[in-house]
């Protein structure tokens, strides 16, 4: 019986996160509708929201931070003109 509580006290705290897991269930989905004033102001926040997004300018200019540090001169980097390293033949890096 002495052993018998604690392996039950222990059980009981090792299944309640076991129970936190399990789905739950809203038996009121449905819920009440909503009346004709919230879908009109739910349209109109909707429609607000996609005229905003085409009012964003495309991001067509490239993010460069060190474009002020950089020298004329100096060809900027793209992800098209990426440099290969050598390997000599050896197998290792030329030098």
């Amino acid at each position: 019986m002495k052993v018998l509580r604690p392996a039950m006290l222990i059980a009981a705290l090792l299944s309640g996160p076991a129970f936190a897991q399990s789905p739950h269930i809203n038996l009121l989905t449905d819920g009440p509708g909503k009346t004709q004033e919230e879908v009109e102001k739910q349209q109109a926040i909707e429609k607000a929201y996609k005229d905003t997004l085409r009012k964003i300018p495309d991001a067509a200019v490239a993010n460069d931070p060190w474009g002020s540090v950089r020298n004329e001169d100096q060809p900027r980097a793209s992800a098209k003109h990426k440099t290969k390293s050598r390997v000599g033949a050896a197998g290792g890096a030329a030098n």
